[in-house]
């Protein structure tokens, strides 16, 4: 008998909502679950790779950003897109309650609440981008213009460059 698929909650709204994706699973025993050493695992480019980060803004609000995991979010840039004065990364520890989410499967869909997402623009020149798929070691690929029209996300430039890491 064939091991029935087992389908995160993320997985389950894409079918629900007829949105079209791949899933895509990749080894995290060795802890190694950053983006870019995702990207490794899968054999994908990394810039079609996105990470899903969860921010406050000044004003009390959530605000949840995607970027290509070999860039970071600037900070400055994604407060304006969502009409903030500011917004800072949330604590670790405050992903779960906030999102449903754990540290490394926190995907931007079926989260515990839909919050004003917005994905670097980079996303539309990709045919498909990769994020998490809701749980340490899934991923699922999707067009970015269905991930928008999901979520409702808006598209704007919002990641900038990451520093060289120190060379080992």
């Amino acid at each position: 008998m064939p091991k029935k698929e087992n389908k995160t909650n993320a997985m389950r709204i894409l079918d629900r909502k007829g949105v079209a994706y791949r899933p895509r699973a990749y080894e995290a025993g060795d802890g190694k679950i950053d983006g870019i050493s995702v990207a490794r695992k899968l054999g994908e480019n990394v810039g079609q790779v996105f990470k899903t980060l969860v921010t406050r803004g000044a004003g009390g609000g959530y605000f949840v950003f995607v970027v290509p995991v070999a860039k970071e979010l600037d900070l400055k840039a994604a407060a304006r897109s969502v009409g903030e004065k500011s917004v800072g990364m949330i604590h670790v520890s405050e992903i779960s309650k906030v999102t449903g989410y754990i540290r490394g499967g926190c995907s931007p869909v079926g989260m515990k609440k839909q919050f004003p997402t917005v994905i670097d623009e980079s996303c539309l020149e990709q045919s498909t981008i990769f994020v998490s798929g809701g749980r340490i070691g899934t991923q699922v690929e999707v067009a970015p213009k269905d991930l928008v029209a999901l979520i409702g996300a808006k598209t704007a430039g919002i990641a900038e460059d990451a520093p060289e890491p120190p060379q080992e």
